[in-house]
């Protein structure tokens, strides 16, 4: 039986890897969960720490064009009659490099019905000192330009109490609107006077989100959203201005378990980018996009 586990530690961080759609599997600081996990086998839930590539969120009956050409990718959320997520989630990615503290894995996109390019879609993970940092690199292997887009999917974790008890600190001035049956999206607004306004730190109560936010400030290139307990432990997830976008979802869910975590998953287009044209990456034969993030553990 084919290996799909894989571990990897540095000083009080450890984390599981998963050769099942590249996904982050687990992450602990000192012991304490820094993402909601999932077991060693079968199906991943609610995308749970996975990459989404080559789109994020969703596309609209799963139907675009590119360069004059029509393209159906499955249906894979029959409720919202969408493609959610990308062509590699359900993948099994290969194991490119393996050491004590980091891992490397990557696997495949084709032409074809769903899509018009072939890439190679690859993830690093690697623990240091202050966290998990994480790239994606995406080389377009084929000889025709392709769309493409991507978002990491994990649920933070900041500590035992429940996720209303939890503050959150996210630097987005807008988000966007969506229609409320399919989320897609509609227009953006300003998060001024908005229960989306958590510019400054503030208690997530039971305000509902699954939103994407932008125009988001940033220090340096980067950017981050914090989550704290009221315990005082916390975690910050933190990327560079290859995303500018970035999915808040609070794991709401019509029966329990709901609202265990907190989605947060920077993006470099925003909904049903492939029909509405804006942020979506045109990738040359030849190019790669690289981009990156971090989580790390917070205490107060």
């Amino acid at each position: 039986m084919a290996v799909t586990e894989h571990h990897i530690s540095f000083g009080p961080y450890t984390a599981i890897v998963t050769a099942r759609s590249g996904a982050l599997r687990e992450l602990r600081y000192e012991g304490r969960d820094l993402v909601i996990s999932f077991g060693p086998d079968g199906d991943i839930p609610d995308y749970r720490g996975t990459i989404c590539a080559p789109w994020p969120n969703r596309l609209a009956d799963g139907l675009y064009s590119f360069n004059g050409m029509q393209f159906q990718a499955e249906i894979n959320e029959p409720e919202r009659g969408t493609a959610l997520h990308g062509l590699v989630i359900g993948k099994t990615w290969e194991v490119r490099h393996h050491g004590p503290s980091s891992i490397s894995l990557g696997t495949a996109v084709s032409r074809g019905p769903a899509y018009p390019g072939d890439l190679d879609v690859a993830v690093t993970y690697e623990l240091k000192e202050d966290g998990l940092h994480s790239t994606v690199r995406t080389h377009n292997v084929g000889d025709q330009a392709a769309p493409y887009g991507v978002c990491p999917h994990p649920y933070l974790v900041a500590g035992p109490a429940p996720l209303d008890e939890w503050t959150l600190e996210m630097p987005a001035a807008a988000f966007l609107e969506v229609t409320q049956d399919r989320l897609l999206p509609v227009a953006t607004a300003a998060v001024e006077g908005h229960d989306f306004d958590f510019r400054g730190e503030r208690l997530l109560g039971s305000v509902e989100i699954d939103h994407a936010f932008t125009e988001i400030e940033r220090s340096a290139g980067s950017a981050s959203v914090r989550v704290f307990d009221p315990s005082g432990s916390g975690v910050e997830l933190e990327w560079d201005q290859q995303w500018p976008w970035l999915q808040i979802h609070t794991a709401d869910k019509p029966t329990a378990p709901s609202r265990l975590g907190l989605a947060v998953e920077p993006m470099t287009c925003p909904p049903d980018a492939f029909n509405t044209g804006v942020d979506v990456v045109e990738l040359a034969p030849g190019a790669t996009h690289e981009a990156t993030w971090i989580i790390r553990a917070l205490n107060r």
